[in-house]
């Protein structure tokens, strides 16, 4: 659990530099090969740091897709438009309310998935 939150919190300080530098184009750093009991300790740190909503998802959704869950990061605005609250992102899937309370207007695909390249007989 602790390489996990340590991870989520490299992850989530490296994803809110590269928001200011790239936008939507922003990924968080691979987790490391862990297992699923890591993410206790990854959203113990997100709860900790209090990142903003996408950095929060971006950092999520490299760690589900380290788990082999390919998910969505979706950006909505509120469906009587952004007068009386600001955009929102989450995990597509992670999150029962969101995509009834914004309208979805984007969407930012998982990180492609690592590949094992030695045990392929891939060079790296």
């Amino acid at each position: 659990m602790l390489l996990g939150a340590a991870w989520a919190t490299v992850a989530a300080w490296m994803v809110r530099r590269q928001l200011k530098r790239d936008g939507v184009r922003a990924r968080a750093l691979p987790p490391p090969r862990l297992g699923p009991r890591a993410g206790l300790g990854v959203m113990g740190a997100l709860h900790r740091l209090e990142p903003t909503c996408l950095e929060r998802a971006l950092v999520q959704q490299a760690w589900l897709a380290s788990q082999g869950s390919m998910r969505d990061v979706v950006i909505g605005v509120p469906l009587d438009g952004m007068r009386t609250q600001p955009a929102h992102a989450w995990v597509d899937g992670t999150d029962r309310v969101s995509p009834q309370r914004y309208h979805e207007i984007h969407r930012m695909p998982p990180p492609e998935p690592r590949r094992r390249a030695r045990a392929s007989g891939q060079l790296p």
